[in-house]
């Protein structure tokens, strides 16, 4: 789950992290007001959305006066900021934050997030700060320092101060930075985050540091024991088959292809995306029903699937848990509960595999079956090549 930039400053500075004061908007007559309660004489618009490359994409502004903070405002909210994390449809802003404004001398990126090679937490710093660290990752990978962190013991005060010292901050500079990095892990750690990032960090005149941006991640399956993280979600921001899919608990996530997927296991639906794109097609959705799925289930994610107007749809389903005829079943069902205009392509294996066919085939639906997934995705291709045609 995310939150927004003014929601992880919130939590950041309940465990003792430097942020800029700040207020959040969420109507334009709102905005003067919240400017002036700030003890700044320069101030920060930005807009709120879950995406990074604000300020590239028109949604960060500086204003040098409380009213020219509320035509800022003004104009960002309702608009639709198009990022390079939203794609081209972008995210309309809906709640801008005003934060006062801080003095900068340098800076710097640094990023928290669970490193699963080593099942370690990875704390990362950049003198490149502001900057997409992707982009410093390929064009100057020596730039990004790491430290793994044991967590026996967490993160060590020595730790800090090698990074400090590597990054070339002064003494202040790194107390400063051994501060925020103990509670920033803190927070990482007691939140049950899966990524937290601050870019840029600042490096002020007075060489204390300051986080002027924020974002967190947190993990989905720790979120019910953070009933306070959940008030925080956004559904604004969210995909809403998405939103729909996880009230099933199925795990989707919408792509820009238009072959829908429909798979049992993380590994298999991947395995099938790769697949149907082997075969010049694009995936539409990552969609795992799991391994304990029922006719319902199989029934929501069909209709999920058929609700992002796809063309063809790819059930690949290899049986174990989940057996082929409960699949079988529920396509049945989808397919008379809300019709399936487009081509069908199902491949089953493994658990009833032989009943499960039986009931497609019984069925009278305009289902295509496939031996192999490698046919199956060939022969979901050809189905929509020739329904275009």
């Amino acid at each position: 789950m995310k939150i927004h930039e003014y929601q992880a400053k919130t939590l950041l500075r309940g465990f003792g992290v430097p942020v800029p004061d700040g207020r959040v908007v969420f109507r334009g007559d709102e905005a003067r007001d919240a400017a002036l309660q700030l003890d700044t004489h320069v101030w920060v618009v930005k807009a709120q959305i879950h995406a990074g490359g604000r300020g590239k994409g028109g949604g960060v502004k500086l204003a040098r006066s409380a009213s020219e903070a509320e035509s800022l405002a003004r104009s960002i909210l309702g608009m639709q900021l198009v990022t390079h994390q939203t794609g081209p449809e972008g995210k309309e802003v809906k709640r801008v934050y005003i934060e006062a404004g801080v003095d900068i001398a340098r800076e710097l990126y640094l990023g928290m997030v669970l490193d699963r090679e080593t099942s370690r937490i990875v704390v990362m710093m950049s003198s490149e700060g502001g900057m997409e660290i992707e982009e410093v990752a390929a064009s100057h990978p020596e730039k990004i320092l790491k430290v793994f962190v044991d967590p026996a013991v967490g993160l060590q005060p020595f730790q800090a101060r090698l990074l400090g010292f590597s990054l070339g901050l002064s003494s202040v500079g790194i107390r400063s930075l051994q501060h925020m990095l103990l509670a920033l892990y803190e927070a990482f750690v007691k939140l049950d985050c899966s990524l937290l990032e601050i870019n840029p960090l600042v490096v002020r005149t007075n060489d204390e540091l300051i986080a002027l941006d924020a974002k967190m991640t947190f993990d989905d399956n720790a979120l019910f024991r953070h009933k306070e993280l959940q008030a925080l979600r956004d559904l604004d921001e969210e995909d809403p088959l998405e939103i729909q899919a996880s009230k099933y608990d199925l795990s989707y996530i919408k792509l820009d292809g238009d072959i829908g997927c429909l798979v049992n296991g993380a590994g298999l639906a991947m395995a099938t995306m790769d697949i149907i794109k082997q075969v010049g097609k694009e995936p539409a959705n990552f969609l795992d029903v799991g391994g304990g799925a029922d006719e319902a289930k199989v029934t929501a994610a069909l209709q999920i699937i058929l609700s992002d107007n796809v063309k063809g749809i790819f059930i690949n389903i290899f049986g174990g848990i989940m057996k082929c005829d409960t699949i079988a079943k529920g396509v049945v069902a989808a397919a008379q509960k809300v019709g399936i205009g487009v081509p069908l392509v199902v491949r089953l294996e493994g658990t009833n595999v032989e009943e499960g066919k039986r009931i497609l085939e019984q069925s009278d639906l305009n289902i295509i079956t496939a031996p192999t997934m490698l046919e199956g995705a060939r022969r979901i291709a050809e189905a929509v090549a020739a329904a275009q045609s």
